[in-house]
């Protein structure tokens, strides 16, 4: 058993996110000492399973959700796989994205203007902010699906 300074001390996490963790139910303390809260030390592997599901773009709810009983988390294998392809997805856009900056950078045209790899990056940006805004509305309004992409080629 750990009270929440120790589990604060050996998780890493302060004990302002451990109070916040266990008020939307991420995790749970089994009693206080004192005033302060105790936790089992098995919290300290489902605090690794939170910082990992975070770092992979999980909202704390979806994690919550996906985690489930504190003592047996079962993870959503589909919801990983499509986290993953997500993030394929993205990893691809800015590999694209890193191509026509560098492109741009080099560039031997007189003008960035006058480069045509240079247009389509400026056309491919204005057409992904008006999507993105579009699509930030949609999902306001619960219909929210973004499928853009980045493709360029060089001139």
């Amino acid at each position: 058993m750990l009270d929440i300074s120790e589990l604060s001390q050996q998780s890493g996490v302060p004990a302002s996110k451990l109070r916040y963790y266990e008020e939307v139910g991420l995790i749970q303390s089994v009693g206080r000492k004192g005033l302060r809260r105790v936790f089992e030390t098995r919290v300290i592997t489902r605090l690794s399973l939170i910082a990992l599901a975070q770092t992979a773009g999980f909202s704390l709810t979806e994690i919550r959700d996906m985690l489930g009983d504190e003592r047996r988390p079962e993870i959503d294998r589909e919801k990983v796989s499509a986290r993953a392809d997500q993030l394929d997805r993205h990893i691809k856009e800015m590999i694209a994205l890193r191509d026509g900056l560098r492109h741009v950078a080099n560039c031997t045209a007189p003008s960035h203007m006058e480069c045509p790899t240079f247009q389509r990056l400026m056309r491919i940006a204005q057409t992904r902010q008006t999507t993105r805004t579009h699509g930030q509305n949609k999902a306001k309004a619960g219909k929210g699906s973004r499928s853009d992409k980045l493709s360029f080629k060089k001139a």
